[in-house]
């Protein structure tokens, strides 16, 4: 079958494009391996989908180009995602630091795509999967039910986090198949492990939580930090995992508030382990965990396709007309509360002018 562009991956960033793709004229396929589109939109912010964030910044994107992600962003905005949200009527709300959610399910934002998708002819075909791709003049993309050919070529695989719902590096795979370097994928936004003596002193304190300030590398995040039976979440943690380095120690302060109490029992236990020193001990416990919770607990991957072999401006490979790469499967990684998703509807968005 011939397309003038396909994309793989029916998640948040590819169905973006696709979009957009269609709305120029183009005839598009999305290629699913899954056996329905969007299923990491079904089961972010808990069933209601922190689709964005109102404070979208480029702060509040890793990458080791900063200045990559300030185009599209720029470009398509937070007010532009509400906008297409309220067009199709979806009742939303704002919780904390800016984080938009569904007030009903999540159901409704994968909904809007495909009704988007729909209305701009762009069909999407769930239960394919991507077994080859080559590549001269314009691209074949060989799946279990048949090869699709295709101008133009979207890469919107996402990363390899939560695998159980279908995860795969296939996005790494093709660029790598094409030349573009890919940056080492490590899990982000992930909780972090105790060490066997650490694991000994607190894991008893497992279901604590408290507000903290978790610091490493000048990088601060105010939140609620979680005890688990295995090392600490909440998402305090999850924000500073991304920027945490193995072997090296990251720092809570556990009372960032002036008079704030702590939950009685992580207070006796940090009495009993502090002595005279519990003052210090509150507002710098410094503790280097043992490692994360991988990629099968981290909400997204960290790093991916190099930036340098992107344009900034359209997503497509430097060194390979008509290849693009848009979302997670590139390194650009947001915080946690809506802005990788920002980030896909960004991306895909401007991919979707030009693919």
């Amino acid at each position: 079958m011939r397309f003038d562009v396909v994309v793989i991956g029916a998640g948040a960033a590819g169905l973006f494009c696709a979009i957009e793709a269609g709305k120029r004229g183009r005839r598009v396929a999305v290629l699913e391996h899954a056996e329905r589109a969007g299923k990491k939109i079904l089961i972010s912010g808990g069933g209601r989908c922190n689709f964005t964030n109102l404070h979208c910044r480029p702060e509040h994107f890793l990458s080791a180009n900063p200045h990559f992600c300030k185009s599209a962003l720029a470009r398509y905005t937070p007010r532009d995602f509400i906008a297409l949200v309220e067009k199709h009527g979806i009742a939303w709300h704002e919780k904390t630091l800016g984080q938009l959610f569904c007030d009903t399910s999540a159901r409704e934002i994968t909904a809007m795509l495909e009704r988007e998708c729909a209305a701009a002819g762009v069909r999407i075909l769930a239960s394919h999967k991507v077994a080859e791709v080559r590549g001269t003049d314009g691209f074949v993309v060989a799946t279990n039910r048949g090869e699709f050919e295709s101008e133009s070529l979207v890469v919107a695989s996402g990363g390899v986090s939560i695998p159980k719902i279908g995860a795969t590096d296939v996005g790494y795979r093709i660029a790598r198949q094409f030349g573009l370097r890919v940056r080492t994928p490590y899990p982000a936004l992930v909780p972090l492990t105790f060490t066997e003596e650490d694991r000994r002193q607190y894991c008893d304190l497992s279901g604590v939580s408290t507000e903290v300030v978790a610091a490493f590398a000048g990088q601060r995040f105010r939140e609620k930090m979680l005890i688990t039976h295995r090392g600490l979440s909440g998402p305090a943690i999850l924000q500073i995992s991304s920027y945490w380095r193995e072997g090296l120690a990251l720092s809570l302060d556990l009372a960032p508030e002036p008079g704030q109490y702590l939950p009685k029992r992580l207070a006796n236990r940090v009495a009993e382990i502090a002595g005279e020193q519990l003052a210090a001990k509150i507002h710098n416990w410094e503790i280097a965990p043992a490692g994360t919770e991988g990629f099968d607990k981290a909400e997204v991957t960290g790093a991916g396709v190099d930036t340098d072999e992107l344009s900034s401006k359209t997503f497509e490979a430097r060194k390979v007309s008509g290849l693009y790469f848009v979302g997670e499967v590139v390194d650009v990684t947001g915080h946690l509360g809506g802005f990788n998703f920002q980030w896909a509807w960004s991306s895909g968005f401007c991919a979707g002018q030009f693919c």
